[in-house]
């Protein structure tokens, strides 16, 4: 509860985010904010640890349904993913403005494979997408999921904002890039 409370808070404030502006958000007491954490810094990293959890956006991907054609699957597991890319951006982005660099409770580093874990939870939800229609790809589900998000996490931006459209990289992915049957 506190952490939700304080994460469009982080986003929006970065480090100069009070415990009071937490506190008034999460509808509480400020006291009871140091019941659940040591100080403000303990909260920040519960925060960040919160926006890079992938648990959610795996789920969000698990829950798109795959009677839908293999385009429009992999169209919303874009937007999926840009927004969960863009909520982490925004808070990590905040954090770093506002003076805080990377840190975590007691300098401890990060667990060894929580990066790779989490990028083969998130490249298992994709190849489920295609796995429907597996026979007509060229490729098995997982490599061609594996293709596929780094195709979309290669995406150039452009004043901040996308520079290829997600209906954009889906077609380019399923299609290619030459015209007619020039394949």
């Amino acid at each position: 509860m506190i952490v939700a409370a304080a994460l469009p808070l982080v986003a929006e404030y970065g480090a100069a985010v009070t415990t009071s502006q937490i506190a008034r958000a999460a509808g509480i007491g400020e006291a009871t904010i140091f019941r659940a954490f040591a100080d403000k810094e303990e909260v920040l990293g519960a925060c960040m640890a919160e926006a890079m959890r992938s648990d959610h956006v795996v789920r969000q991907i698990a829950s798109i349904p795959l009677d839908q054609p293999l385009p429009a699957r992999l169209i919303e597991a874009v937007d999926t993913l840009d927004a969960y890319l863009a909520r982490m951006g925004a808070l990590a982005g905040a954090l770093y403005a506002s003076g805080r660099g990377p840190r975590r409770p007691g300098g401890e580093p990060p667990p060894a494979n929580s990066r790779e874990e989490s990028m083969a939870a998130i490249r298992a939800a994709v190849a489920e997408l295609f796995e429907p229609g597996e026979d007509d790809l060229r490729l098995d589900a997982d490599d061609a999921a594996g293709i596929f998000l780094g195709l979309l996490f290669a995406r150039p931006r452009v004043n901040g904002e996308r520079a290829v459209s997600s209906e954009r990289l889906v077609d380019v992915f399923l299609h290619g890039a030459l015209a007619g049957g020039d394949r």
